[in-house]
């Protein structure tokens, strides 16, 4: 059995390539040097995956890798910056195989050239659990103009972008729970490699109040903006856009909406306006569909309601880590 690299060799074989910006100094400093652009600022974002927990184990590398890349991006989206580039920290399991490696950075390649962005620089190290990897995406924005999740206020309009729940179907069908027929493969990719919506994060400046992007499902994202807006946030179940594949599988009863509506892994934005005409319109300038989806009221919390405007009870808004 050949001898496997060591850390400096593999980050100089696999990921050196990676690192075409300036600012990432080839790689060989401790840190990496970012240039101050005029009248912007800097956005930073962080999020860890760990393998069964955000990914399946035993899914493609590169896929995972795009997948780790784009829920950072996701992040940035939601907050109106365009992407500037991004660190990797990776813990790999002591019996990698390189051929893994090699699929895993040419994911990484792949969106790199989609997003025109670079490595900048990061960690390599071996652990004894799972495959664990954490990404720092750094983004710029207008200076003044980032989307926070507070300045929601009453009387504006509540949206998301795209379609809500096709990633918790695609996880079961993954899983084997779930037989979707001709709908697996939508439904799946909508899972594995989601897609960031960075043309409508920057479309929403000057319109947007508030903003996040949906990771742990739609009401317990929503609840956050809720809470530092200090809001009440009113969702209407059958607003929540559903795609005809998901609706071909879970069917459109309220047990199904409310499943949607409480699914994690979407990476759509979810975003409050005071003007309904200007939110539209951000999403057509953005390329992809919005939908609006209930209001913002005085109050607290979010609250889901029926076709007849009675209350649904939610047992459990979405996805937590504890």
């Amino acid at each position: 059995m050949a001898a496997r690299p060591s850390e400096f060799a593999l980050i100089a074989k696999y990921f050196k390539p990676l690192a075409r910006d300036p600012g990432a100094l080839a790689l060989g400093d401790d840190a990496c040097l970012l240039e101050n652009y005029a009248g912007s600022e800097t956005v930073a974002t962080t999020d860890a995956l760990i393998a069964g927990v955000h990914f399946l184990a035993d899914d493609p590398p590169h896929l995972i890798a795009r997948k780790a890349l784009r829920v950072n991006l996701s992040d940035l989206a939601a907050k109106g910056a365009a992407p500037a580039g991004y660190l990797l920290a990776l813990s790999l399991p002591q019996d990698f195989e390189t051929e893994w490696l090699e699929g895993f950075v040419r994911g990484l390649a792949e969106d790199q050239q989609r997003f025109g962005i670079s490595l900048l620089g990061g960690d390599t190290t071996a652990t004894p659990g799972p495959l664990t990897l954490a990404i720092t995406a750094l983004g710029r924005v207008p200076k003044g103009r980032m989307i926070k999740r507070a300045g929601a206020e009453p009387g504006d309009g509540v949206y998301v972008s795209g379609s809500i729940g096709d990633a918790a179907a695609g996880l079961a069908v993954l899983q084997g729970t779930l037989a979707a027929g001709p709908h697996a493969a939508y439904l799946s990719g909508r899972y594995r490699l989601p897609e960031p919506r960075l043309d409508l994060g920057t479309a929403l400046h000057g319109t947007a109040s508030a903003a996040l992007d949906v990771s742990d499902g739609l009401l317990a994202d929503l609840g956050h903006i809720a809470e530092v807006s200090r809001v009440r946030i009113v969702v209407e179940a059958l607003r929540i856009p559903r795609s005809e594949a998901l609706q071909a599988v879970w069917g459109s009863t309220p047990e199904a909406v409310l499943r949607a509506a409480t699914a994690g892994d979407d990476y759509e934005i979810a975003f409050t306006a005071p003007s309904e005409e200007a939110a539209l319109a951000a999403g057509r300038q953005g390329g992809v569909a919005v939908t609006r989806i209930g209001r913002v009221e005085a109050g607290q919390g979010v609250v889901l309601l029926d076709d007849s405007g009675r209350e649904i009870s939610v047992a459990k808004a979405g996805f937590s880590h504890f």
